[in-house]
């Protein structure tokens, strides 16, 4: 897609795509600015995978959602850059008291890791139609991500899938290990909507269908993806925008936008900022009832627009 430059005489200049000149570049600049383009915690670069597995992840990281994810950086697209993160995913789930051993050294503090969703993030200028076709059939958490860099300081970075499937109800994930400091064979509970709806009232429920509805259809088909973990249920657009909690009186909000950025004249949010809460946004809504239903969604909104 062509992008402009509109000058103060109102007239428009065409900026001309920079590719990177090596693919190093590429992954140091998305290195330094993981929490604003994927909203994850960087914890290592060029991760070597050990001598049973020999590989170099190019980046580990911890995303705000608290499941482990690789990244892998192409130029190419020709490269066989899915089959070689696959091979690191599956390392991944094989070894996961070594992955929770640097991230606890490069975060500096304990972390509490969801091993339901880790996620593979491919990064390169275009996929082909095979790809897409790949990832859809593997139905891992494999994400496909395209950018363009535009002359010397424009950057733009599109999800072009993600997987957006819930897993049916019970659902466990078995994962084997050959680290001998993991219980191999340990089964992971799979979290799903209806794990969250349990022993609710229809009242709540219904809020929280008519809700759901209304979240989802705020982008096109397919763009928004939900995944429900033990605390809540997650809404992103590449990055988080809302979460949502069910309780027995009401449904929780979590916005992942600045307190002092949202429009908010009925005041129904609070800055929880400084407080103990569950989502990862730090404004909160109570919603208790269908009125407000309508209201709420414009908060959500604002907070979806700018994942855009």
């Amino acid at each position: 897609m062509p992008l402009y430059k509109i000058n103060p005489n109102n007239h428009v200049e065409q900026i001309k795509p920079a590719p990177f000149s090596k693919e190093r570049n590429l992954q140091k600049l998305f290195e330094a600015n993981m929490e604003a383009l994927f909203s994850i915690r960087f914890i290592a670069s060029e991760f070597t995978t050990g001598d049973r597995q020999r590989g170099r992840i190019d980046t580990l990281g911890f995303d705000q959602n608290g499941y482990p994810t690789i990244i892998e950086y192409k130029r190419s697209s020709k490269e066989n850059v899915i089959n070689q993160g696959l091979f690191y995913l599956d390392w991944l789930i094989d070894h996961r008291g070594d992955f929770t051993l640097v991230a606890q050294e490069a975060l500096n503090q304990d972390v509490n890791i969801d091993w339901s969703h880790p996620r593979l993030i491919l990064v390169a200028e275009s996929f082909s139609d095979y790809d897409k076709y790949a990832v859809n059939r593997i139905g891992a958490n494999i994400e496909l991500w395209t950018y363009r860099r535009y002359g010397e300081n424009l950057l733009h970075l599109d999800p072009l899938f993600i997987a957006s499937s819930q897993p049916t109800k019970g659902s466990t994930s078995r994962l084997s290990s050959d680290d001998e400091s993991i219980d191999g064979g340990e089964e992971i509970p799979i979290y799903t909507l209806d794990d969250h709806k349990a022993r609710k009232s229809q009242d709540i429920i219904d809020i929280f269908e008519q809700l759901r509805d209304a979240i989802l259809t705020l982008g096109e088909e397919g763009e928004i993806v939900e995944k429900a973990n033990k605390m809540y249920i997650g809404y992103s657009h590449g990055k988080n925008f809302a979460e949502i909690r069910i309780q027995s009186n009401g449904i929780k909000v979590w916005l992942d936008i600045p307190y002092i950025d949202l429009e908010d004249p009925l005041n129904l949010a609070r800055d929880v900022q400084e407080i103990g809460h569950y989502g990862t946004g730090q404004v909160e809504i109570n919603l208790t009832t269908l009125e407000k239903l309508k209201y709420v969604i414009t908060l959500i909104k604002q907070s979806y627009q700018q994942t855009i």
